[in-house]
């Protein structure tokens, strides 16, 4: 499964961007799917996730401000990120989930499928 991340670029504190997910010849809709983001000298954190039945999740620094969701018919999960503060600068990746049962959707390691990562670039 090939995923593709776009939607990131820079932005001033306050703004907003939309981060999207697609794949060409597998349907998303079939997965768990999450974001992740990576900042300099971080490890990867979990931020957000939709289960194959869209449940959804959050992490806490992010809570109210983003937005996970999931368009079948373009087969395309996103990430609508809204009030964007400097902390949230970070190549932010999406991952599938193909076997799981998505009980441990906040760890790296249960996600098979990653895309290439988008730079995200907040500014104060």
């Amino acid at each position: 499964v090939q995923l593709q991340a776009c939607g990131g670029g820079l932005v001033q504190a306050g703004g907003s961007l939309r981060l999207s997910c697609s794949a060409s010849r597998y349907a998303l809709s079939s997965y768990h799917m999450g974001w992740f983001r990576q900042a300099p000298g971080k490890e990867r954190e979990f931020v957000a996730g939709i289960s194959r039945s869209d449940d959804l999740h959050y992490a806490d620094s992010v809570e109210g401000r983003f937005t996970i969701s999931r368009d079948n018919a373009k087969n395309t999960v996103y990430l609508q990120m809204n009030s964007l503060q400097p902390e949230d600068t970070a190549v932010y990746y999406c991952a599938a989930d193909i076997a799981g049962d998505y009980k441990r959707y906040a760890m790296p390691q249960e996600y098979d499928y990653w895309g290439q990562g988008t730079l995200v670039t907040v500014s104060s």
